[in-house]
Order: C-alpha cells, then structure tokens, then sequence
C-alpha cells in the first residue's frame, strides 16, 4: 500500500508543475472548436457531480485530463476512476517502477498529457533524469537497473509484439512476485486506454506549458 504522504507529495509535484491552471484558466483562442469543451464543478448534472466531487479530492489536473471526457459517461467514469485508484496509490508495484510503466506508454502514445504529468512523479519516485531524457528522446535507457530494465522490456514487448517472450517473464519472475506482474500488465494497459481517451478528447497540456513533444519528433 503506498501512502497517503507520498500521494499527496506527488498532487503538490504536478499542481505546481502547472496542472491546476488547466481548470481555472481557459485555453486560448483557436479556429477549432474543442472536442469536449472543459467541464467545471457547477456544469455537473445529478448523475456527473458525486464522481465529480471525488476526482476533486484527489486530482492534481482537476476536472481536466482523462477526467473531461470520463465524467461523460459518469458510470463508466466511476468505475475507471475506482480502477485509477488501485493501480496509482494502492498497485503492488513499486512506484518508481509503476511510473516508469506509465511514461513508456506514454512515450510510445506521444501523450502530452501522460508525459506531462507523470514525468516529474518518476523522476520524484526516484528515476534517473538521464532514464527519462533517453526515454523521451526515443531511445532504449542507457544505465538501467536490473528492475528497470526488466520494465522497459516487459511493458514494451507486450505492447509493441502483443506478447511476453519465456526469457523476459523469467527475467520478471525473479525480481517480481505474481501479483506484481499482474498489476505491471494492468497499469501498462490501462495508461493506453488514458492515452486513447486524451488522443480521442483532443486533451493537452495546461493552457501557456510547453508540449513535451514537438511536431516532427520521432
């Protein structure tokens, strides 16, 4: 179980990284209409606002985010919200690892939302800055650590072949315990769902913050 100071350490990391402005300041002016235009707390009909009273507690981006297009479909919303709690606060994988997961995929989605907001909890978690410029820069890590490697290898295999070959589960089975793998595979998973959701919603990074990947960049 993680705790709650290093949940809420992490909310105070990405909020002054500029997250909560996404809410409070609207996005400028463009030719194009958003896809969903962004919800505050006094839009919410009866069935939105209780999921909505909960992403409020707990998110760093507000209702912004994954969260704009989820609260859509308030139900499914709920249940993806109660599945985002067990794999970010509560998964059995350390959470320097469980974040590494994450910005894999988000390199590989070239999710501005992902990398934005989870590149700095990794790095807070513990991963090398050296790991994450690699990683963004489209490159296999250099100087990884046995565990570290065996998640770049693990998350990527699976979602760029759809399988785990027998020598990268072995390689995984002797630094992680069943539940871990599970739980790896799931969060790898589910930030690819997050990144469809933003790539669908057209969602990126807070109004006036630089995106982490440019126009022309592998």
């Amino acid at each position: 179980m993680k705790s709650i100071s290093l949940w809420m350490s992490s909310l105070v990391l990405a909020a002054t990284g500029g997250w909560l402005a996404a809410t409070l300041i609207p996005a400028p002016a463009t030719s194009k209409q958003p896809r969903f235009p962004q919800l505050t707390m006094d839009q919410l009909d009866a069935k939105q606002k209780p999921l909505g009273e909960q992403v409020m507690k707990v998110s760093s981006v507000g209702l912004a985010g994954p969260y704009n297009p989820m609260i859509r479909s308030p139900v499914l919303g709920q249940k993806l919200f109660d599945l985002f709690a067990y794999l970010r606060w509560d998964t059995s994988v350390p959470v320097k690892l469980n974040e590494f997961a994450i910005i894999i995929i988000g390199r590989q989605w070239r999710s501005q939302v992902e990398w934005f907001a989870h590149a700095p909890l990794a790095q807070k978690a513990g991963l090398s800055p050296e790991i994450i410029a690699d990683l963004k820069a489209n490159k296999r890590p250099a100087n990884m650590a046995e565990d570290e490697a065996t998640v770049y290898d693990f998350v990527t295999e699976l979602t760029t072949t759809r399988k785990v070959s027998d020598e990268t589960y072995a390689r995984a089975k002797k630094i992680f315990n069943d539940q871990q793998i599970v739980d790896l595979t799931a969060v790898a998973g589910n930030y690819v769902m997050v990144a469809m959701l933003l790539a669908m919603a057209e969602e990126s990074t807070p109004p006036g913050k630089e995106a982490p990947f440019k126009p022309g960049e592998p």
